[in-house]
């Protein structure tokens, strides 16, 4: 039993290890705070170590995955009371998450400037329900398709592109930005 429980470990962390961070950064989209998103992954892979015959299979591990971890995430929440999410303070945290973000700022008055931003970028997205926040950092943050968030949430494209279309709009009322040239048409 050694042996062929070695291999399935070999197996399990050959197939997820590539994936893990990506998994990671999804999770502390989804929840704003380190350590439940490494609760989440944890929880998920504990869960996915006796399919890992099953996960070598898939043609695409990644987006089921990220679905995955998103059921893992809203089961997750479903059982707590709404709460706020997103933590403002990066020191709360360790860092900024923002800081790891390249740029070339010219000054410290850019940097504070971005800083501010984000942060009210941040608080504009712990304001949107957690459906309107998932698939922004989907769609937007994370680059996802609507085919492909389509198969992930098991939402049709039409539901998605009307859900995304009313988050977007309800960022720019909490940031207090109006859309560029005129009424904004949600594609891919």
């Amino acid at each position: 039993m050694g042996s062929s429980s070695g291999t399935l470990a070999s197996d399990f962390e050959g197939l997820l290890r590539p994936h893990v961070d990506y998994l990671y950064r999804i999770a502390f989209r989804f929840t704003g705070v380190a350590e439940d998103a490494e609760d989440l992954v944890q929880d998920l892979l504990v869960k996915l170590y006796p399919r890992t015959a099953e996960l070598a299979e898939l043609d695409q591990l990644r987006p089921w995955l990220v679905r995955a971890l998103y059921r893992q995430f809203v089961d997750h929440y479903r059982r707590r009371a709404r709460a706020r999410l997103v933590e403002l303070d990066g020191a709360a945290q360790g860092a900024d998450p923002f800081d790891a973000l390249p740029g070339d700022d010219p000054g410290p008055e850019a940097r504070v400037e971005r800083e501010l931003s984000g942060a009210r970028l941040l608080a504009a997205l712990d304001a949107l329900s957690d459906e309107h926040r998932t698939l922004v950092t989907l769609h937007d943050v994370e680059g996802y398709t609507l085919q492909e968030l389509e198969r992930i949430l098991e939402t049709p494209v039409g539901t998605l592109k009307s859900r995304l279309h009313r988050a977007r709009a309800r960022l720019r009322v909490l940031i207090g930005v109006e859309p560029l040239g005129g009424r904004e048409r949600v594609e891919n």
